[in-house]
């Protein structure tokens, strides 16, 4: 694979990967050379299992670079931030040699864990509050993380934009972004905005990866997120317009449930490789 040319990018700029998910092991473990060049796993899904569950993840560590995306810290949340289970995210980073650790610009628990990605309000005091526990958890780690925009329908209170609330959190956090391209179409259709425009605006040195997948459309009001369904070509359209606007970046298949035959799956991993192929070079700002 060739060299990576961003500025934190953990990985070749036209890496291709696909999540790691108990259903897929088989598959990934017979997967062949040129199907897939990394695998990302949520920490919260495997730290504490043993036996052939911890043998098969260590084996697939070892022959692909691993990326973790974390489902439970709750950056937005207002309860302390767990520090026990940050330490145990920590040495399960350590010990998988994972090269990027993600979390979710959201919140998900309170007096308890809430079990959904619950959305932040776009204020300045939210902006102070999540930056001040990413840094938080940046200087625990001892490492820089990316934060993702994740899919909402509805807003708690805007007072600004989705965009500049991102930017924001980036630059007063100093972490990077895992841009979600999906997600970016599932708002600006629920919420009303410019996806084209948002991708647009945002700082191009700070995005480390990006995620493709698929979601739920009956056709109604809202479209929901749920990683079950093929990528359909608004969304790659948008890939292709983030790709343009920043130079490729490694790229990650989301599925988690409603799995097809492997070969599906492989045409959309080909479908991410051609576009991070023929995109311009990767820029800097």
């Amino acid at each position: 694979m060739p060299s990576t040319d961003t500025a934190h990018s953990p990985l070749p700029t036209t890496a291709v990967g696909l999540g790691l998910r108990r259903a897929l092991l088989d598959d990934l473990e017979q997967a062949t050379p040129g199907d897939l060049d990394f695998l990302e796993c949520a920490p919260e899904n495997w730290i504490g299992l043993g036996g052939v569950w911890a043998e098969r993840l260590g084996a697939l560590s070892a022959r692909y670079p691993l990326t973790c995306h974390g489902l439970s810290l709750s950056l937005g949340g207002s309860a302390p931030l767990d520090m026990a289970f940050l330490d145990q995210v920590g040495r399960f980073l350590r010990q998988h040699n994972a090269v990027l650790y993600s979390e979710h610009l959201s919140y998900c628990s309170d007096d308890g864990h809430l079990y959904d990605l619950l959305p932040l309000p776009f204020t300045e005091e939210a902006v102070h509050h999540t930056a001040a526990r990413i840094r938080q958890v940046q200087d625990r780690l001892g490492q820089r993380i990316a934060v993702e925009n994740v899919s909402t329908y509805l807003t708690p209170h805007a007072a600004m934009s989705e965009l500049a609330f991102t930017r924001a959190v980036l630059d007063e956090a100093d972490c990077d972004l895992l841009l979600d391209v999906n997600n970016v179409y599932i708002n600006a259709s629920n919420h009303g905005f410019d996806a084209a425009a948002f991708i647009d605006g945002l700082p191009a040195e700070r995005i480390v990866c990006l995620h493709v997948a698929g979601h739920y459309d009956d056709g109604g009001v809202v479209k929901i997120d749920t990683h079950g369904s093929p990528v359909i070509d608004p969304v790659w359209d948008l890939l292709q317009r983030a790709c343009a606007r920043f130079g490729p970046r490694p790229t990650l298949l989301e599925r988690d449930f409603n799995f097809p035959p492997f070969a599906q799956l492989r045409q959309e991993l080909q479908q991410i490789r051609r576009t991070l192929r023929a995109a311009p070079p990767a820029v800097a700002a």
